[in-house]
Order: structure tokens, then C-alpha cells, then sequence
């Protein structure tokens, strides 16, 4: 909080400030806090946990979430960069009908924002509540209560200046974290990996004998539910893409140039600590056991922790649960600016202002907008507190994958796409993939689904991106061929800025 106050002393006194720190952060710095904001509690906590139960079916997650990476970087970073301003919005909307467009993804941005931001709050219940030996369910909603609460603070006084410094300390912290429990489990198995995953599967089969090979088999988690397997790819695949939150910081360097360097620092940065997750993961399997992380409050989420414990004692597992506090921290006050900027920007300005307001207005309605979205992820966070962070963090990557991504990269890259390809596709791809999700074996129907004595649950996959993502495609695409609309010079407009450049300079006046 003193970094926050200390980097906003000037106060926020336009929108651009409080929503993109005012363009002002050099490409290494912003791929820093890019890592800060990707780095989420679902990576440190759930996939170290999902590791540690699954084993090879948990570096999944690992994979998934560093190879979208590398579609962010070919296909969105740098052409994003040089259409927007603020917003995933004012990128799809820049050639077609402003205000129905720019309405749809304002709404989609508010619901990705909110699945994404439930994950954050339910590993922050477990976390501290590891931390501090809280494990009655009233006492962690408390936890969830109180985190919220910091979270709006961050948001309110440092924008996205103050975030943004955040996540670059945090980012920083966690990579050494991470970088020196990895050494110390490596040192007690003479740096050699085959050793570790061999004790890992030895102790797997001293509390069950005969699993322990599973961990390093496929479809350990899925059994013979492969198309569930090949859905979770896609959305992990895909998703990183479409989030809102993690589009958001292009907008924060002041050039193309420099968002393209941002993303290269971040995937040297997410690369190598995806890297040692599976040296976490294993090494909790191995040290902790699956079985006595099952037990703990906050359950697989407190592996990382737990191993902490292990390694070093107290001391150790205080450090290494402060530095994955400050990242939820950080995940999420970075979210709740960019849901409170699409509505303040999209909704408030764009749509029903047509573009008019005051740009002090349109800033209190932003911060007005933080503490709505801060009180409903409260009461989102409490009914979530107990699941999997890493499995509800691919829900949201599922929705940004079926609603955002297909509509940006027609957008870019596709002259013929029109409103109604746009207003299919984001609505399309939210709506199904919404309407999946309830109905799935995630939300009912079993005894680890989040509502487990309910049972609606006629889809048989956790996560809807099989069916959800092509959808999205293909509503584009009918769409836009079902209409007549097409503005030649504005795709020509689209293009050359997307490619080039042009123009870039005048995203950041505002």
C-alpha cells in the first residue's frame, strides 16, 4: 500500500490515468507487471496443487497457459496496441456500429473479468487461511471479506499506476520465491529430475499402492474423458488471448514497439516459472503427499505453502504465503480496473453519455464501479471459497476464448466482418459458453462440484470451450456474410494501422 500511495502522489486526474497509468511504462517494466498480472494465484497455488494430485494431467495447466502465450504474442499483442485506447472495445467497435458493439463487449469484459476475479478471491479464503489456522468456514469468508476490501482500496488510490508497480514488485518476489524452493527440493534429490518424480510416485504408493505410476500418465484427472481433456486445451490455448485484464496492458506502454517488448519479457518471465511449477508440484507430492494437502484448509490450493513448510518451516511459509497474498492482491485489483473502465468507458461514456462526459464524471463513475465490482466478488468469492482455482480460472479462459477472441481477431484481420458478425459472436460465444457451465458437472451433479447436493447437470464436460469457441467462430462468420455492411475505407484504415502502426500515437490521447 506504500508503494501505491507513493507512486500516485500526483493524484489521478484523468480517466487515461487511472485506467492506463497514462501510457507511461517502458516494455521491460510492462512485461514485468504483465508476469505480475498472468502470475495469478491459479498458477503459484492451484496448479502447484493440481501437480501435486494429478500429476501429469496438472502440468496441463502449465502448458496451457504458457503456449497461449505465444498466440497472444504472433497474433494480438502488437496489432491491439495500435487500434485501442483503453478497452477491448474501442478495438472491435473501430469499424463497425459503436454503441450495440461496444455495449457487447463491455458485458462480456464484466463477465470474464467477474469468473476470473471469483478464483482470486476463493485462493485468497484458502490461502490465508493455511496461513493464520483459520479453518472454519466463517472465519474464511471473513479472510475473503477483508481481502475484497484491500483490493478496492489498491484500486480506488493508485489506479493503474499504482497496480501496475504492484505487480512488477510482486512478479519479482514470487520469481524468487519460486526459483529458491525449486533449488532447495532439487538439492535433496542431487538436482536430478527423474529422481524426484521417482520419490514423488514411491510415496504415492505407500499410501496407495499401485497409483503411483499415474502421475506420470495421461488422463489422470480425466480417466477416459478425453474430449473434456481436448475442451480444457482449447480454452487454455486460447483464452490468455481474449482476457481482458492482460489486454488491458498494452495500453500502458506508449508504443507498439514497446508492447511487443512487454510481451517478450513476459514469456521469458512465465516460461521459466511454468517451468519449475512441475518441480513444485512434484516435490509437494513427494514431501507433503497428496493425501495431507487434502486435509488442509484451502485443500490443493495449499500445496505451495505447505511445501514451503516442509523446506523451511514457519519462516519460509510465511514469506512464500505473503508473496502469493500480494499477488491475489495484485490479480485482482488489476481486474477490477479493467471491468471498472469498460464500464465506465464503454457503458457509462460511449453508451449512454454517446461519448459526451466529463472526464471527471466518467473517472467517478470508474471508481464508483470498483466498489460494486469489489462487494459482488465478495459474495462471489465466499460461494466459491473451497474449489479449485486453477479449474475456475479455465472457466474464465473458456468465456474469453469464446467470446472476445473471435470477434478481435475478425476484427483485425478480417475486412469483411461487420456489427452483426461482431453482436453473433460476442453474444454467441458468451451466451453458450455461460449457459454450458451451469448446466455442467463443475456447477452439479457430483460431490466436488460447487454445488454438490444440486443436480441439473446435463452437459458431460467440466469446460465448455469445445463447443463454445467454435461457435463463437462460426456466428462471426454467419453474421457477417447474412449482412450487407461493409465499410471498405474503414477496413483499409484498420489494416494499415493493425500492421504499421499509424496512428498508434493518438490511442493515448485522450
Amino acid at each position: 500500500m506504500a508503494v501505491v500511495i507513493m507512486v500516485t502522489r500526483g493524484g489521478l486526474k484523468r480517466s487515461g490515468d487511472f485506467y492506463t497509468g497514462g501510457a507511461s511504462f517502458s516494455g521491460r517494466q510492462n512485461g514485468f507487471a504483465i508476469a505480475g498480472d498472468y502470475l495469478s494465484a491459479a498458477s503459484f497455488l492451484g496448479i502447484v496443487g493440481a501437480v501435486a494430485f494429478y500429476g501429469y494431467d496438472g502440468l496441463l495447466y502449465s502448458v496451457g497457459f504458457f503456449v497461449a502465450w505465444l498466440v497472444a504474442l504472433l497474433l494480438v499483442a502488437e496489432p491491439l496496441r495500435n487500434t485501442g485506447r483503453y478497452t477491448m472495445a474501442d478495438v472491435i467497435s473501430f469499424r463497425v456500429k459503436d454503441r450495440p458493439v461496444r455495449m457487447a463487449a463491455a458485458i462480456s469484459t464484466l463477465l470474464v473479468s467477474f469468473f476470473y476475479l471469483l478464483a482470486q478471491m476463493a485462493g485468497a479464503g484458502g490461502l490465508v487461511a493455511l496461513l493464520l489456522g483459520i479453518s472454519s468456514p466463517v472465519g474464511q469468508n471473513l479472510v475473503i471479506v477483508i481481502v475484497g476490501l484491500l483490493m478496492v482500496a489498491y484500486v480506488l488510490i493508485g489506479g493503474m499506476k499504482g497496480t501496475t508497480w504492484v505487480q512488477m514488485i510482486k512478479a519479482i518476489l514470487l520469481i524468487i520465491g519460486v526459483i529458491v524452493m525449486s533449488v532447495w527440493v532439487m538439492a535433496r534429490v542431487g538436482f536430478n529430475l527423474s529422481e524426484l518424480m521417482q520419490q514423488a510416485i514411491d510415496h504415492v504408493n505407500s499410501v496407495k499402492p499401485g497409483k503411483g505410476e499415474g502421475l506420470l500418465s495421461p488422463m489422470g484427472k480425466y480417466g477416459t474423458n478425453k474430449l473434456g481433456f481436448i475442451s480444457l486445451s482449447i480454452a487454455l490455448v486460447l483464452g490468455a488471448s481474449g482476457l481482458p485484464h492482460v489486454l488491458m496492458r498494452f495500453y500502458t506502454v506508449p508504443t507498439a514497439k514497446e508492447a511487443r517488448r512487454s510481451v517478450t519479457w513476459a514469456i521469458v518471465l512465465i516460461g521459466l516459472f511454468y517451468l519449475l511449477t512441475m518441480v513444485l508440484g512434484y516435490g509437494a507430492a513427494w514431501l507433503v503427499g497428496a493425501e495431507n494437502i487434502a486435509k488442509m484448509p484451502g485443500g490443493a490450493n495449499a500445496a505451495a505453502p505447505a511445501l514451503a513448510f516442509e523446506l523451511g518451516g514457519t519462516i519460509l511459509m510465511a514469506l512464500i504465503s505473503g508473496v502469493a497474498f500480494a499477488t491475489i492482491l495484485a490479480v485482482v485489483a488489476g481486474l477490477t480496473i479493467t471491468a471498472s473502465a469498460s464500464f465506465a468507458h464503454d457503458i457509462y461514456n460511449s453508451v449512454i453519455k454517446e461519448g459526451k462526459a466529463d472526464p471527471r464524471q466518467e473517472l467517478r463513475v470508474a471508481r464508483i464501479t470498483s466498489i460494486v465490482i469489489g462487494l459482488i466478488s465478495i459474495v462471489g468469492g465466499v460461494i466459491a471459497n473451497g474449489q479449485n482455482i486453477a479449474f475456475l480460472v479455465s472457466l474464465a479462459f473458456a468465456l474469453a476464448a469464446s467470446a472476445n477472441l473471435p470477434s478481435i481477431l475478425y476484427t483485425l484481420y478480417w475486412k469483411r466482418f461487420n456489427t452483426r458478425g461482431a453482436l453473433w459472436s460476442i453474444y454467441g460465444g458468451l451466451i453458450s459458453g455461460m449457459v454450458l457451465i451451469i448446466f455442467s458437472p463443475a456447477v452439479s451433479g457430483n460431490a466436488a462440484a460447487m454445488f454438490p447436493h444440486a443436480h441439473f447437470a446435463w452437459f458431460p464436460l467440466d469446460n465448455p470451450a469445445l463447443v463454445s469457441v467454435p461457435l463463437g467462430f462460426i456466428l462471426g462468420w454467419l453474421g457477417s456474410i447474412t449482412s450487407s455492411e461493409h465499410n471498405e475505407e474503414k477496413a483499409v484504415e484498420m489494416e494499415v494501422r493493425s500492421l504499421t502502426g499509424a496512428g498508434a500515437g493518438g490511442a493515448i490521447d485522450h
